[in-house]
């Protein structure tokens, strides 16, 4: 083995674990209102990724701080408005969603964000689509 490959493969073993691959990614929102005609499909980005954490075996023994795990979760956020199409005029026509701009590993904040991930898919239309470019 050449000492370049042994050396890139310690670095890897060493450095590659702490490493977060945690960042923006596209994602489609699928949002629609009782009383509007339309689906609306809004391209958009998210945080989504691998965050590294610890499971301790040692739970009864350690503080519930170091308990947390870690997400990949918004570090910047914008937050944009569309107008879902075919609404009627007594009803208001608009959504706004979050944008991520920059994300990071941490603690789950539920005032912006969705902690648990559900099994059920909910993310689809019942209406005709329409799709948002963002």
């Amino acid at each position: 083995m050449s000492p370049f490959f042994v050396m890139s493969l310690l670095y890897g073993l060493t450095f590659g674990q702490t490493a977060s691959l945690c960042a923006p990614s596209e994602y489609i929102i699928h949002v629609e209102k009782r009383e509007c005609a339309f689906c609306l499909a809004i391209n958009t980005t998210i945080c989504a990724g691998f965050c590294m954490t610890r499971d301790s075996n040692g739970k009864k023994l350690l503080l519930k701080s170091a308990l947390s795990q870690n997400v990949c979760t918004y570090k910047e956020m914008m937050y944009q408005t569309v107008m879902i199409p075919g609404c009627p005029r007594h009803t208001v026509p608009y959504y706004s969603y979050p944008v991520a701009v920059s994300c990071k590993c941490g603690k789950c904040n539920t005032d912006y964000s969705d902690c648990v991930h559900e099994k059920v898919r909910t993310n689809y239309c019942t209406k005709p689509q329409k799709l948002c470019n963002m």
